[in-house]
């Protein structure tokens, strides 16, 4: 079995003495591990760094082994993240979500795409939280968990939107609400499409659509705990609204 592919890496963990096990995100074989050779050497560790684009060569006997990886670096991350903090903890969020919900080898590629989109951005701090915010509404709708944002579920009106179901994910107008509005989440007109960037709006934002990771997501892969580096995100999004 063999094949090639670009991926970004979401993590190494050591294999034996000098090797490394790579795991990575492609689009035409989802996320998927390899050993690479010599990985600790030091031609290698400049290229290893999570978020860097790769070009991967797999092959292995049987499809179902681990199997071996080379690699050549397409594009490191690494200095545009170190070099501002919003960007590294963007980042470190983005990785650590996607090794946190993504199951091996099946591919996703919209997922991917807008994965590699959202990246190629960091350092741009005036529009990275809501692309990621997007990007995170799109992890929500590849996993099976979107957000159904086009029609109130009570009255089916598709203007007047306000908030969301946090049971259903459904979208719901202030007159719908009725004796429910306290259990509702808000539904920003961020969400929506339908406003400027504003970051009390997409701080707003990404505390509903952590409801839906914490509480569908997670829930759905056995209640694992969240990754701190999506909170750590958050609380840099929030010190942009206090300047």
């Amino acid at each position: 079995m063999e094949w090639r592919d670009t991926g970004i890496l979401l993590g190494t963990r050591k294999h034996g003495e000098t090797s490394l096990v790579l795991d990575a995100f492609t689009p035409n074989h989802g996320r998927h591990a390899g050993v690479l050779r010599g990985g600790v050497s030091r031609k290698h560790t400049p290229h290893l760094q999570p978020g860097g684009q790769l070009d991967l060569s797999w092959r292995a006997r049987l499809e179902d082994q681990l199997g071996i990886y080379t690699v050549e670096p397409l594009r490191s991350r690494a200095a545009v993240a170190m070099a501002d903090r919003l960007a590294l903890a963007g980042l470190n969020a983005v990785v650590a979500l996607l090794g946190f919900c993504l199951p091996d080898r099946a591919p996703y590629p919209t997922l991917y795409k807008q994965t590699e989109d959202l990246l190629d951005l960091l350092g741009q701090t005036d529009i990275w939280p809501l692309a990621y915010l997007r990007w995170e509404m799109t992890l929500l709708e590849q996993m099976g968990f979107g957000l159904d944002l086009n029609a109130c579920a009570v009255t089916g009106a598709n203007d007047h939107l306000a908030f969301i179901s946090p049971r259903t994910g459904r979208a719901v107008t202030a007159s719908g609400a009725g004796e429910w509005v306290d259990k509702l989440l808000p539904l920003p007109p961020v969400m929506l499409g339908d406003s400027p960037r504003d970051e009390l709006e997409i701080l707003t934002a990404l505390k509903t659509t952590g409801h839906f990771i914490e509480n569908h997501l997670a829930t759905s892969l056995g209640n694992k705990p969240l990754p701190t580096a999506r909170a750590a995100f958050v609380d840099r999004v929030e010190l942009m609204t206090h300047p």
